[in-house]
Formats: structure tokens, C-alpha cells, sequence
């Protein structure tokens, strides 16, 4: 069995840096009118095949809930960043896809931001890194 202490110490110490890297990497949207929740939505959708992805998808990737999601995805339509329609294969579902102010939008964030992610993650070597992602999936579920 895993050593309580231990564990408990890991998740804080795992929690206080994923805090502390966000508050650092999240300076790269203040000069920006695009926000990072929208920047996440914009990233899960141009992503997909042809800059598109389920409404159901988007919303999984998104650490807020699916009624935030649905009124940020509003928004985002709104001001000319997506496109919304129904989903041709689940009638309950919608489909988002990228505009191309949308994806101008993200690339001019993406360049930005990767680099700021990049050097904030560089105190780690590749092997590390590669490590981390293993855990962090681990720990997610999804190796």
C-alpha cells in the first residue's frame, strides 16, 4: 500500500507547482484580448479534423463547467472566433468550429505562450519531461 504521508505530500507539492507554473505562464494573456479559457477552447478546437470539434469535447478539456463552457462558447461565437451548428451525428449535440479571427487569434497567442511554457519548463531535461507527462497521464487515467 502507498505510504499515506507520502502521497499526501506528493499531491501538494505536485498541486503547489502546477499553481505556481500557471500564475507564471498566464502573464502571456494580459496584453491580449483573448482570455485564457478562450485560448483553451480554441486549442482543443483547432486541434480537430478541419478546425472543428463536438461541443461534448470541448467541454471535456476544460477545467470549468459544461454551463461555462456553453456561455464562454457563446461568447466566443459572438464575437466572430467560432462558428456553432448542430452535430449531424447526435441531434443534442454541437459542433464548433475555428474562424479565421479565431484561429489569428490563438496563433498570435500560441507563439507566445508555447515559448513562455517551454522556458518555464526548461529547469526540467527532455527525459524529465518525458517522465512528468508519463506520470501526469498516470495519474489522469489515461495510460
Amino acid at each position: 500500500m502507498t505510504d499515506r504521508r507520502l502521497a499526501v505530500a506528493a499531491w501538494e507539492s505536485l498541486f503547489r507547482a502546477q499553481h505556481e507554473v500557471l500564475h507564471d505562464i498566464s502573464g502571456d494573456f494580459h496584453d491580449d484580448d483573448l482570455a485564457q479559457a478562450e485560448y483553451d477552447v480554441l486549442l482543443t478546437v483547432t486541434r480537430g479534423e478541419a478546425r472543428s470539434a463536438r461541443l461534448r469535447d470541448v467541454t471535456a478539456n476544460m477545467l470549468i463547467s459544461q454551463p461555462s463552457v456553453s456561455r464562454l462558447v457563446e461568447r466566443m461565437v459572438a464575437r466572430g472566433m467560432l462558428t456553432k451548428c448542430p452535430d449531424p451525428q447526435d441531434g443534442r449535440g454541437s459542433i464548433v468550429t475555428a474562424t479565421d479571427q479565431g484561429i489569428a487569434a490563438f496563433r498570435r497567442v500560441a507563439t507566445v505562450h508555447g515559448r513562455s511554457i517551454a522556458e518555464r519548463m526548461s529547469v526540467l531535461s527532455d527525459d524529465e519531461l518525458a517522465l512528468l507527462q508519463q506520470l501526469t497521464a498516470k495519474l489522469r487515467g489515461t495510460l
